[in-house]
């Protein structure tokens, strides 16, 4: 290739990137009621910047080739900071590898940026192999932290190339720039993913949200959504861990649920966003739901609305890993407006918003899992015989 058409296919790719990140997104119509999702993703692999993945000087890289791919861009922690909303995203390129990058965004819906560099997160001396899904949470000790899976080989089983050791790995920061990386959570289970920072002490200590589980990826193999007492988060120790959200059989969490986003404070109750598992014939299938705990006993259960909360639709279904919705990142507006950022099949990053007072109806005013199909049907009949009452 010519320099000058070198040149003429750098400032196409330019332009088509720039229509792309200023590309305004809407609600769709016909909702549910609960929550607005929007027509078009607002990250991809697409959204990525050009200097991420091109070599732009034409004796170095002649046919303009993609040197430094990218995947896929999904399961992203979220917050709200000087006023804008920030994601943290799971970065994987073409090697399998993720990473973690800020994106931002004035209106939370559309037009987001990602930052010059990613982040450079420091390693511990056993160096992980890859980093992932991070919650972030802005504590009230003043720090804000960044919750994330550190995975690395199981060294234990050398000829298993699958086999991994997935750990908790802590972070902290002022500013979501530079990182200070504090010891991996402990715990007695031997894997930990989906472990999120409780946002205020709880009788002086750190409370986390763990996810036990004695196999890496197999369903089945832990127990639940975890609570366990920290005193010093430099060196996180959680001696004792207790179910606080339990799988159940025939359920949308049968195989596995783990936590999403650090809960919101409501005035009726901390407010958790989680996600199932179950089998199918196609494969696992991954849905979001919801539950409420108590706000002076964060560790209790209040409230659990009956069935997935959101689950994959349309587009949503097909990717990497098919058939799943995914979130560990929301943000609650002083208003009171909610946005929701959510992976889809392991590729691209929604959002769908929604408000604290609609969540909380949700939770207290839907039905639980009856657990067993006539009970199911005595809920339903209950809401047709109201309705019909209505009606005359």
């Amino acid at each position: 290739m010519t320099k000058a058409k070198f040149q003429s296919e750098l400032k196409s790719l330019q332009r088509r990137h720039a229509q792309l990140l200023r590309r305004q997104n809407r609600p769709q119509p016909a909702g549910n009621g609960i929550f607005d999702r929007y027509e078009h993703p607002v990250l991809t692999a697409e959204h990525t910047p050009l200097s991420w993945r091109y070599d732009f000087n034409h004796a170095t890289n002649p046919y303009l080739m993609t040197r430094l791919g990218i995947n896929c861009v999904f399961n992203v922690g979220a917050l709200e900071f000087n006023g804008k909303n920030f994601l943290m995203a799971r970065v994987e390129g073409w090697d399998r590898k993720s990473f973690f990058a800020v994106a931002e965004s004035k209106n939370g819906v559309d037009n987001f940026q990602f930052w010059d560099y990613p982040v450079r997160m420091p390693e511990l001396d056993d160096r992980e192999t890859n980093l992932y899904d991070m919650r972030l949470v802005r504590h009230e000790d003043g720090w804000i932290y960044g919750l994330f899976c550190a995975e690395r080989h199981d060294d234990s089983k050398p000829r298993d190339l699958s086999a991994a050791i997935a750990r908790c790995g802590i972070a902290r920061t002022r500013d979501l720039v530079k990182w200070e990386r504090l010891a991996d959570l402990k715990t007695p289970a031997l894997h930990q993913r989906n472990c999120v920072l409780h946002p205020e002490f709880v009788n002086g200590k750190y409370a986390f949200y763990t996810r036990p589980m004695s196999d890496f990826a197999a369903t089945g193999s832990g127990d639940g959504i975890g609570w366990g007492l920290v005193a010093d988060i430099t060196k996180a120790v959680v001696t004792r861990e207790s179910i606080i959200d339990p799988r159940f059989y025939h359920t949308i969490k049968e195989g596995k649920n783990g936590l999403g986003p650090a809960p919101i404070k409501t005035a009726k109750g901390w407010l958790h966003l989680a996600h199932g598992v179950r089998n199918t014939a196609a494969g696992m299938r991954y849905v979001l739901y919801l539950f409420l705990c108590d706000l002076q006993d964060p560790s209790r259960q209040i409230a659990a609305p009956g069935g997935h909360f959101m689950g994959p639709e349309n587009d949503e279904r097909v990717g990497d890993v098919s058939n799943v919705v995914f979130a560990n990142g929301w943000i609650a507006r002083p208003n009171g407006d909610v946005f929701i950022y959510y992976g889809s099949s392991d590729t691209r990053t929604h959002v769908a918003t929604t408000t604290v007072d609609k969540l909380l109806d949700y939770c207290l005013n839907t039905p639980p899992d009856a657990m067993r199909s006539k009970l199911c049907v005595d809920q339903r009949c209950q809401l047709i015989e109201k309705n019909l009452r209505l009606k005359k």
